[in-house]
Formats: C-alpha cells, sequence, structure tokens
C-alpha cells in the first residue's frame, strides 16, 4: 500500500559543526529525503498535500503516464494549469498528428490548436465526448485533465453524465476539475461517484498528479537493487586500505591530500599527479619541475579543513621563481590567518585546466539514523553558498547515480548550453559508483570529499579531495540503510555435469522468472502453495523477485541452456520471522528436473545461509502427500513437529529443522 509521510522540521535553525563540506550540505532532513525516496515513499511538505496525495493515490494509483493532457473549456483555466505543470515538473503531452486532425475536424476553428486543449466557453457536451473520444484513441495523450468552469449554456450534470461513459471506458487516465462551487456541485458527485478523483483549482489537481509521478519514481527506484560492485574496473582495495591503516596508525583522522588522491586513484577515480612535500621552497620548487608548468601550490596541515579559506591555495604558478615566491607568500599568510595551525608541507600539483570544464563536488557522509550517504552538487569554493546539491543512499547503480544528478541545477550545465558542449555524463556516473564502493569497501571512512571533481567532454578528473576515517565508524555495507544485493552469497556447484550458479534472485530475474514458473507442472504448484494455478499476476512476479534481503532470501539455480541463455532451475525461498529466530522456507523445481538431486544441492544452501544468519529454527509446511518433500527434509535432518501428528486431521505436516 502506498506510504505518505509528512514530517516537519525542513528548516534548521542552526546546523552542526562539520569538517568536510558534504557534513555541512547534508543535513538531516536532506538525509531523511533521500531515505524516503529510496524507500519508494512519499513525502509531502503540507496536511492539505497529505490529504490530497491520499485522495489521489487511493483513485488514480493504477494510472502509469508520465504527460499530462488538459481539456478544458476555459482559456483562462488551461493557462493557470499549464503554469501550474511548469512549475511541478509535469510534462505536457505531445498530441499525434491523428488526434490533431480529427480535433481540427470536429472543433471551431478557434481551438487553442495544442495542448491544453480549449474546446472554447460554448461547448456543448457533445464537443466533450467526441473531444475525450480523441484522446481515448491517443497513448501519447497520457493522463487526462478534465476541466469545466460553469455556464449558462449547458448544465455542468449533463456535460458529466454524457462523458461518464467514455471515462469508464479508459478507467484511472481522467482526474476531474470542476471550477465552482453550487454550480459544479452535482457534476462533481457524478465523477465521484465513478471514483474519478476531483479538485477544486488547476493548480490542485496539476499538484496531484505532480505528487502521483513523483511517488512512481520513488516506487521505481524501491526496484532498484545494486550490487556494491558496479564498477567495469577492479579496484585495488588492499591499496587503498593501506593507505587508511598507516593514517589510523600514526593515530590520525584526516589523510593527506596526496593520500586522499591515493586512495581514490586505487578505486580507478582519475586524480590530478600531486607531490606533497616540505616547508622548504627548494623541494617546492623540485617538485614543480618534477611535475612540469603550470601547477598549483596548496598548504599541508591537518588543523586546516578548507585551505583556501586561509589563502592556503595558489593557482597558474608558470615558473619555478613564481612557484617559490608563492610559497613564501603562504606561509606568511597562513601562520597570520591560522597561527595554531601545525603546517606539514606543501602540496604541488599539476594544473588541469579543460576546456568547458564544470566544477562539481562528491562526497559522502555518516548519518547517525540511515547509515552512509552520498552527495552530489555544484562545487568549487562556494559550495555552501550556491547549495546546489542531491543526496542518495548507496549503494548506486547507474540508474539511480544518473537520477542523483538529475536532481541538482548543475545538470542542466553538465548537459550542454549555447556553445558549450556537453560534459562526460559518463565520467562522473562513474565517479559515483566509484565512492558508492568505497563506502561498502572501506567502513572507516566517516567523511569525504571531492571538490572540485572537474568535469568536461572528455572524462572527469578530482583536483582536491579530503578523507576521514575513524576506527570506530558505523559504515560498510552492513550499515547500509538500503540492503545492497549480496554478490558475497554466490557460488557455482557442479551438478550432474553442469555447472550451476547459485544465487540470490534479483529484480531483473523477473523474465527469467516467469518462464521458470511456466514449465511447473499445475501439480508441482499444488504442492508448493497447496494449489493449483496456471497463470500468475505481473505484482505477484514483482514480490518473487524483488525481496528485501534484510528479512528473506531466495536463491535459484541457474545455468545456461543450449542457446547460451540463463535459466532457472529450481529456487529455495525462506522469510525469517521479525526476532531472526525461526525462518520457514519452501523449494520448487522444474517440473522436469524431479528427482535429479537439485533439491538436495538448494537444502544445502539454504540451511547454510540460515546458520550463517544466525537463526535457530528452519520450518516449512508441506502437504502430507508430498512425499519427495518429505523424505528430502528428513534426509537433512528435519523432524515432524509435535503439533502436526500423523493423528491429526488436517492435510499438511510441519517440518522443523533445529541449526
Amino acid at each position: 500500500k502506498p506510504v505518505i509521510i509528512v514530517k516537519a522540521g525542513r528548516s534548521v535553525s542552526g546546523m552542526r559543526a562539520a569538517q568536510s563540506h558534504t557534513g555541512a550540505l547534508a543535513g538531516s532532513d536532506l538525509v531523511f529525503d533521500a531515505a524516503i525516496r529510496r524507500a519508494g515513499m512519499l513525502r509531502v511538505d503540507t496536511l492539505q498535500d497529505l490529504l490530497l496525495a491520499a485522495e489521489t493515490l487511493a483513485r488514480f494509483a493504477g494510472n502509469r503516464d508520465k504527460s499530462l493532457t488538459i481539456l478544458t473549456n476555459g482559456g483562462g483555466a488551461g493557462v493557470l494549469a499549464a503554469d501550474a505543470a511548469a512549475v511541478a515538473g509535469v510534462r505536457l503531452a505531445e498530441l499525434g498528428e491523428a488526434t490533431r486532425a480529427r480535433l481540427d475536424a470536429e472543433l471551431p476553428v478557434n481551438w487553442s490548436q495544442g495542448n491544453p486543449i480549449d474546446i472554447i466557453g460554448d461547448a456543448p457536451a457533445a464537443r466533450y465526448v467526441s473531444t475525450l473520444d480523441a484522446l481515448k484513441e491517443d497513448a501519447s495523450a497520457g493522463a487526462i485533465l478534465f476541466m469545466h468552469a460553469p455556464t449558462a449554456i449547458v448544465p455542468s450534470a449533463e456535460i458529466a453524465r454524457a462523458c461518464l461513459p467514455l471515462i469508464r471506458a479508459m478507467p484511472q487516465r481522467v482526474l476531474g476539475c470542476w471550477l465552482g462551487d453550487a454550480a459544479v456541485a452535482e457534476a462533481r458527485a457524478e465523477f465521484n461517484a465513478t471514483g474519478v478523483p476531483c479538485y477544486d483549482t488547476p493548480e490542485e489537481a496539476v499538484r496531484a498528479f505532480a505528487l502521483l509521478t513523483t511517488y512512481r519514481a520513488n516506487q521505481a527506484a524501491l526496484l532498484e537493487a545494486p550490487d556494491t560492485r558496479q564498477a567495469e574496473r577492479v579496484p585495488d582495495v588492499h591499496r587503498a586500505r593501506s593507505v587508511i591503516a598507516a593514517t589510523m596508525a600514526e593515530g590520525r583522522e584526516m589523510l593527506s591530500e596526496a593520500e586522499a588522491k591515493t586512495v581514490l586513484d586505487a578505486y580507478n577515480v582519475r586524480v590530478v599527479r600531486t607531490l606533497a612535500v616540505g616547508l622548504e621552497p627548494a623541494l617546492v620548487v623540485g617538485a614543480g619541475d618534477a611535475i612540469g608548468y603550470p601547477v598549483a601550490l596548496k598548504i599541508i596541515s591537518k588543523d586546516i579543513s578548507h585551505k583556501s579559506d586561509v589563502g592556503g591555495v595558489t593557482l597558474d604558478l608558470s615558473n619555478a621563481d613564481s612557484l617559490r615566491t608563492a610559497a613564501q607568500a603562504m606561509l606568511v599568510r597562513v601562520r597570520e590567518r591560522c597561527p595554531e595551525a601545525e603546517l606539514q608541507g606543501f602540496a604541488v600539483q599539476a594544473m588541469a585546466c579543460p576546456a568547458h570544464a564544470r566544477e562539481l563536488i562528491v562526497g559522502a557522509s555518516v548519518d547517525s539514523v540511515f547509515g552512509p550517504v552520498l552527495l552530489f552538487g555544484a562545487g568549487g569554493t562556494a559550495v555552501e553558498v550556491t547549495a546546489d546539491r542531491a543526496i542518495a543512499l548507496p549503494p548506486l547503480n547507474s540508474l539511480l547515480a544518473r537520477d542523483l544528478i538529475g536532481r541538482t541545477r548543475v545538470a542542466r550545465l553538465l548537459a550542454g548550453y549555447r556553445e558549450s558542449p556537453a560534459a562526460d555524463i559518463g565520467a562522473v556516473v562513474t565517479v559515483l559508483l566509484a565512492v558508492s564502493q568505497m563506502l561498502a569497501d572501506l567502513p572507516e571512512i566517516v567523511e569525504l570529499d571531492i571538490n572540485p571533481l572537474v568535469a568536461h567532454p572528455a572524462g572527469a578528473i578530482a583536483l582536491d579531495a579530503r578523507i576521514r576515517v575513524s576506527a570506530h565508524a558505523p559504515g560498510g555495507a552492513q550499515h547500509f540503510a538500503i540492503r545492497p544485493y549480496p554478490s558475497e552469497l554466490i557460488e557455482t556447484v557442479e551438478w550432474r555435469g553442469r555447472r550451476l550458479t547459485l544465487r540470490p534472485i534479483r529484480p531483473e530475474d523477473e523474465a527469467q522468472h516467469l518462464a521458470f514458473l511456466e514449465r511447473l507442472d499445475p501439480q508441482d504448484i499444488r504442492m508448493r502453495i497447496f494449489y493449483s494455478r496456471r497463470s500468475i499476476e505481473r505484482s505477484e512476479l514483482a514480490r518473487l523477485t524483488q525481496i528485501d534481503y534484510a528479512r528473506e532470501m531466495a536463491f535459484i539455480a541457474e545455468a545456461v541452456n543450449a542457446e547460451g541463455q540463463a535459466e532457472t532451475l529450481g529456487t529455495v525461498r525462506l522469510v525469517a520471522n521479525a526476532d531472526n529466530v525461526e525462518a520457514e522456507f519452501g523449494i520448487i523445481l522444474r517440473s522436469d528436473l524431479k528427482g535429479m538431486g537439485l533439491g538436495t544441492v538448494l537444502m544445502e544452501r539454504i540451511v547454510r545461509y540460515a546458520r550463517g544468519r544466525g537463526m535457530r529454527y528452519l520450518v516449512a509446511t508441506v502437504l502430507r502427500e508430498n512425499a519427495r518433500m518429505i523424505a528430502l527434509a528428513k534426509a537433512s535432518g528435519f523432524e515432524i513437529a509435535p503439533e502436526a501428528a500423523p493423528a491429526s486431521d488436517d492435510d499438511t505436516l510441519k517440518l522443523r529443522l533445529a541449526l
């Protein structure tokens, strides 16, 4: 069922002190928003929106349209609805050529010639009906907002009654908006009685559709179960862990810039070449000569979080003399502005100035409630001022990473504008996936900033990076609020000369799982679920493949057939009680593979999984006539529970295995 949340507290009187830009930007309410979005729920700001969303989802949840067509007899009302759609981000549908031609033939010559469709104020009921009929045949018209302003020409109730047969023929596609009070009360009642959601104003109707599309988008995100391993190139996890371990061994929390870039490089994030040296000008010049000019110079101090704030960054140093002078001036400047800071040295880095560059920030922090979170937005020194950012919960896949990017204003700059070509969005996605994987692999990371990450048409490169670590951080994949796909549970086994993959099911298996179910005999289905059936609803298929890995598990036995396609041979499913003490399981095999030992393979796998999760009992309820399953269970150590004694009149037995 839809879950709608209204939560007070979007504004915060003061933000907690944070060492990183990400910590300052990722306020708890933003993280709450990200969690709501990722969990497939809908958050609203007001009680009015709460009631509006409830009304719409109760009556219109089956609608899957992404665009809206506005049908009205009032031009002004249509324009108000179009304006509201623009503000809410609702896309107005493009009418098909056949629809336009039909409307041209049937509507007055002065109709609006587009969407909103203004059929003119004197419209009789027949004009509404013919327009609705044209839209009914045009799938590209999307959802239809039916708006009527009362006139003295035709009673509103007459129009409603004339249109309802057509509206019933396209269920959950029409929203109603009857403008006025007593004059449209009967018409509104007719629509309500038919189950059509009705709204008082154009803005309210459009807002309702916007809430619906937001809810659907959140539901789509809920179906994503990313693996923590999304990067195309395998990271050097050992190298990254060595850097972090050495930092903590020295009693430090902050990695130096060079160390942070080493961690990024280990995860295949492109970084600008950087050399860390001491405070002596000769060492600084030597580093500049080694890198090649022009270079940038930065101060290194564990006591300084943001180097630019204290004059600790100088760019575009074109030769050794300018570099030496800049180093000497920077020492004086930083010591004046931050006298208590201990200065460890300088970082000299190559100047990376790709054409058409956009400065971004990619960050991570650990929320006290929801665990690790990711941040993306516009970067640079004014990052907190621009406050253009979006938050997401890891793990990410490419789709979720692109959605995160798309929720920022800087996304429009990345897409290109005027003479500026588009940046390489794929390279930015790769960085986001790498950071997501870092959070899974390196639980010691509590804060991370890549600022700026420079995106340009040929790629993306990290110019600066900060990482803070803690030995007691509640990080890592086990602390993700959204349980990632458990790829560590994938195994390969030999079975009757074939190589099988035993792995957890995932949402992408829907088509493959349907093909598996279609090869089951009705009698085998009855043995599993106690009744026969020949088809399965789409919603039920989704529930079988989209599981909560924290409470459920479904392993499939998968093999490659003669055509080179993966196919499911059998599945074992487990659902644990909330206390994780007892779990109920069931096995079903493809009907042509019974009696060949595959059930034993799946049984052994689910028993090992349950023991690994600390469960105490595995139980199953089976039909007494299911001799194969009973024999398999007994061979695996199961006992018939006392309450299922043979003297019982029940047709089922309860099997129990103490783990």
